[in-house]
């Protein structure tokens, strides 16, 4: 009795394991890592060479859409399993904006921080992004939109090379930092429209970090329609089906 209660503790434990790897879709150490594997580490020839197989969508957005084909699935089960999919995921169930099973949509928009950063002569930028992720549910496919409109930048007036020989007050401020907390006047948000930055406008002092800042969004749309293809077609825990 009593190893049957452990195997069972163990079970939960293992399950419990899963969910929480799969709390976010990629850590943003791994999102680097996955994009200097396919991109190469020259943020600003990546960007380029990205850029020429890229438009932007009639709001001047970097939109990915993509049609996942499931035969032999229908509306409901495809439903069941990216609804599954959405709320492991994220943590936050705020994130799921949207979640309709008869219309067979489900919209998430979550922030991905700090994933590019740069510290310049004058101020440090540590730039987010919060995608809109829709999911369209039909019989037998799924249609994947991952859209990104703006940079978040969280900017540090203090952070840059001369203001740490000019001053002891380096902030030393990151994306951590509360959207709406006005308490340190040396940290400042900022929006970065993506078509007005480098690699879509030439001429950008930003050039550096918008570069990266491309390549990490370009990467994590990737590893979004890569997760959702895998739960449509293994589930989230490789056993859910209907033989139990």
């Amino acid at each position: 009795m009593r190893m049957t209660k452990f195997w069972i503790f163990a079970a939960i434990f293992a399950f419990c394991g899963v969910i929480s790897a799969q709390a976010q879709v990629m850590k943003t150490a791994d999102l680097e890592k996955y994009a200097k594997q396919h991109y190469g580490d020259k943020w600003l020839d990546a960007a380029k060479n990205l850029a020429s197989g890229l438009t932007l969508d009639k709001n001047e957005s970097l939109t990915y859409q993509q049609v996942i084909e499931a035969p032999g699935k229908s509306k409901e089960q495809l439903y069941l399993a990216l609804n599954y999919w959405a709320t492991a995921t994220f943590k936050d169930h705020q994130a799921i904006t949207l979640n309709d099973k008869e219309a067979g949509c489900i919209i998430i928009s979550s922030t991905i921080p700090a994933i590019a950063e740069h510290i310049g002569t004058l101020n440090k930028y540590s730039v987010s992004i919060t995608p809109v992720i829709r999911l369209d549910i039909k019989e037998g496919k799924v249609r994947v939109t991952y859209t990104v409109q703006n940079y978040d930048v969280l900017a540090d007036i203090s952070g840059g090379w001369l203001s740490a020989a000019q001053s002891d007050e380096r902030t030393y401020g990151d994306s951590k930092r509360k959207q709406d907390d006005k308490t340190n006047g040396k940290l400042y948000d900022e929006q970065w429209e993506i078509a007005r930055h480098y690699p879509f406008v030439e001429k950008d002092s930003k050039k550096r970090t918008c570069s990266k800042a491309l390549v990490m969004t370009h990467a994590y749309s990737n590893a979004i329609i890569d997760k959702v293809e895998e739960a449509i077609k293994n589930g989230i825990v490789g056993n859910e089906d209907d033989d139990w």
